[in-house]
């Protein structure tokens, strides 16, 4: 086993002879990218307008694209995020079970048609097999999995992220012909302020 003959081996910042750079993967010896403090940032933006809802904030934009400004270099920035999770009902085995097998008959059916591509006899009854396999086993995962959890989630929901405004932000260097452009529309935003 050779041992290396430079010092970049056992860099360790703070140490004596820490001024020594570890080599790069290329072998040579480079500094660290960036500043230390995270992923580069782009262009300065500023914000030309918030608004209530995603639509307003989206019509925005719109506007911006159908009048030749570089949309490209604009975004919408939701802010005040709120998870919302709906409740959906109670959730029994017999209920995991009837949703298990939905889901099981969908892949069932997907197995089935791949199947019954290569079938030189009957395709149909070998989609309509898949279809049944399919059900029954989702049936079966559906209810031992709700089991399994113990009553420690009895109930389905969906979960949602809503913002409290968007903020239409632009590149600083396009933020005048932004304003100007939205200047002749007529929806009004609730507040202008550069970040």
């Amino acid at each position: 086993m050779t041992r290396p003959s430079t010092p970049t081996a056992a860099w360790r910042p703070g140490m004596p002879g820490g001024d020594n750079l570890p080599s790069g993967p290329s072998g040579r010896p480079m500094p660290p990218s960036g500043d230390g403090h995270g992923p580069q940032a782009g262009a300065p933006t500023v914000t030309i307008g918030s608004y209530p809802d995603y639509p307003s904030a989206q019509r925005v934009v719109d506007y911006l694209a159908d009048n030749r400004f570089p949309v490209e270099r604009t975004s919408i920035v939701g802010t005040n995020l709120t998870l919302v999770e709906t409740v959906m009902g109670r959730l029994t085995t017999g209920r995991a079970a009837l949703l298990g097998a939905g889901t099981g008959a969908w892949f069932g059916l997907f197995i089935g048609l791949l199947f019954g591509i290569f079938t030189a006899g009957n395709w149909l009854a070998v989609i309509l097999v898949g279809l049944v396999i399919g059900a029954i086993w989702g049936a079966v995962f559906g209810a031992v999995a709700h089991a399994m959890t113990g009553g420690q989630r009895d109930f389905t929901s969906a979960s949602s992220l809503r913002a409290g405004q968007y903020a239409v932000t632009v590149e600083a260097e396009v933020a005048e012909q932004a304003r100007q452009l939205l200047g002749r529309m007529h929806l009004t935003p609730t507040g202008a302020t550069a970040r």
